[in-house]
């Protein structure tokens, strides 16, 4: 297990925060109970950093015929939509909800070239809102594999997730399983497969980033 670097600044702020509270607690000579209500706090927000920024390391088993999950999660919507950004075509869209305590690295659902790319600016609705897919601070990805199929998956920010990150452009080789990008503190991840695509999940699972088989081909 390893610390994400998106996680430094957060954790600077956080340390530099406890210091001075327990410092001012001391210099001003608190009483007892107030001290002990401040190192719990201060454990409480130092123990929330570090497990909401944990990037776990993972063996990822490379496979061409099916889709990976790019995030943890629990799955919230399987259906049949229109997407009209990019493919501007029918679509199964699979959307993974990301609380706070998941862990919030993305990361390729196959591999190979970015076909496109673009970020959104937008508003910051709950991420289980119906407009937060359109209507949210948002990226959206498009990888076409070796056989020429795209998949589209879009980061999309929540209520408290106030940074979205991404690692990839327009024309780049990209790996399955490998980071795309990095969002703080709650968010949402959504799918967009082809219609002949095998859903491997249903609404409700748990799912893991580059472990759980969403879809085969």
């Amino acid at each position: 297990m390893k610390f994400h670097k998106e996680g430094y600044t957060s954790l600077a702020i956080v340390v530099l925060f406890i210091f001075i509270i327990n410092a001012l607690a001391h210099y001003y000579d608190a009483g007892s109970v107030v001290k002990w209500i401040i190192y719990i706090v201060s454990a409480f927000l130092f123990i929330t950093i570090v497990q909401f920024f944990r990037s776990p390391k993972k063996l990822i088993d490379l496979d061409e015929g099916v889709i990976l999950c790019p995030a943890d999660g629990k799955v919230v919507v399987i259906e049949e939509t229109e997407e009209t950004e990019y493919l501007k075509d029918r679509r199964i869209q699979v959307s993974i909800f990301m609380s706070p305590i998941n862990v919030h690295v993305n990361r390729n659902p196959i591999s190979g070239v970015v076909s496109y790319f673009k970020y959104h600016p937008g508003k910051f609705l709950v991420a289980w809102h119906p407009k937060s897919s359109t209507d949210n601070e948002r990226t959206t990805v498009v990888v076409k594999n070796q056989n020429g199929v795209e998949i589209l998956f879009r980061q999309i920010a929540g209520a408290m997730a106030r940074r979205i990150v991404w690692y990839v452009n327009e024309g780049q080789q990209v790996k399955q399983g490998e980071e795309f990008g990095f969002i703080k503190f709650g968010s949402r991840v959504d799918l967009f497969l082809p219609l002949d695509a095998k859903v491997n999940v249903n609404i409700g699972d748990k799912v893991t980033g580059g472990k759980t088989i969403i879809a085969r081909f």
